[in-house]
């Protein structure tokens, strides 16, 4: 799953896919209505791939976040957040990210966290499946000690 292109802008809902780039903006396709538009230099446009959620040792990044997600939910979407109360959202966000930082992380992150999640999970842009397969070939892979030939060093002639 590659995040580097889905984008999210500051002030619009929802969450954008990077379709281009012209001379003074970035062209972007909404998730949610496949409609174009401008995205330009003074607009906050942040790539899901640098964004991640504060945790009690270091920042989790999202990918990470979103996959502790999908496993806890078994692959299914989440309740519609935006209905849900705060103390729900917290029992959820929880359950998924035992250690997310409960002084830095906000409701309203979470519940943009579990909307991303459901829209991503929605157009099917959530594929864990290629992760699993490389971590499988990473066990499966025995380290081979190279073999060194030793030379003998021979003295140049002299003449």
């Amino acid at each position: 799953m590659d995040l580097s292109k889905i984008l999210s802008i500051a002030g619009k809902p929802g969450l954008y896919r990077l379709a281009g780039e012209a001379k003074n903006n970035l062209v972007v396709e909404s998730l949610t209505d496949g409609k174009k538009m401008p995205a330009f230099a003074h607009e906050r446009v942040s790539s899901l791939q640098e964004i991640s959620i504060y945790t009690t040792d270091e920042d989790l990044p999202l990918h990470d976040a979103l996959k502790m997600i999908y496993e806890m939910t078994g692959g299914q979407s989440v309740d519609n957040p935006k209905k849900m109360s705060s103390k729900q959202l917290k029992e959820l966000f929880r359950k998924a990210i035992p250690e997310y930082d409960e002084d830095s992380v906000y409701v309203s992150d979470m519940k943009k966290v579990f909307t991303w999640y459901n829209m991503l999970l929605e157009k099917e842009l959530l594929d864990f499946s290629e992760e699993e397969k490389e971590e499988e070939k990473s066990e499966e892979k025995v380290t081979e000690k190279p073999v060194t030939e030793e030379k003998e060093e021979t003295a140049p002639d002299n003449q």
